[in-house]
């Protein structure tokens, strides 16, 4: 399915994202970021807020940390800074949870209990769910450029074949 290696490329690029709409995002005034812009998590504070969420969720769930999650729109932090400073330590939380992949705990499975709807227990292949984690962040930074370009912030490049060679993981290196 995945390999650890793959894994490991985009938990690279995941920083290098998260690093990029975060500075990008920074330019803004608060009020900018906050205002409900028509998002499904209404802003670009509130869609950034809910990759946290969501990341955090799964780390918990992976590391076998009960969690403070308890909806997937729960405001975390409603300071920027505070905010930023949690993505951080949420992309280094990743980082670890990557470099202690091997083969075979990425061939094991999870088994958690969903959060909404009838919150019954799943048992899923942890490739699986390491996909599924990628793909979110993925999906609703797309959902942050398209806010961040409306605002008239350019976040730069995006695409996965450009993450710079040079572009230092704190765990991984290069």
């Amino acid at each position: 399915m995945i390999t650890v290696e793959y894994c490991k490329r985009f938990a690279r690029y995941n920083r290098w994202q998260n690093q990029s709409i975060y500075a990008a995002a920074a330019t803004l005034p608060e009020g900018t970021r906050q205002r409900n812009m028509g998002a499904f998590f209404k802003s670009i504070h509130g869609t950034l807020n809910h990759l946290l969420v969501g990341d955090q969720l799964w780390l918990d769930r992976v590391d076998g940390t009960p969690t403070t999650i308890t909806s997937l729109d729960q405001e975390l932090y409603n300071d920027f800074d505070e905010l930023r400073t949690q993505r951080e330590r949420a992309d280094s939380r990743l980082d670890r949870l990557v470099a202690s992949l091997d083969d075979a705990r990425l061939a094991g499975t999870l088994t958690f209990r969903r959060l909404s709807g009838d919150r019954s227990e799943l048992t899923l292949p942890l490739a699986l769910m390491m996909m599924q984690f990628f793909n979110h962040q993925t999906h609703h930074r797309g959902q942050v450029t398209t806010l961040l370009m409306q605002c008239g912030v350019d976040v730069g490049v995006t695409d996965l074949p450009m993450l710079p060679v040079d572009f230092v993981s704190p765990v991984f290196g290069k």
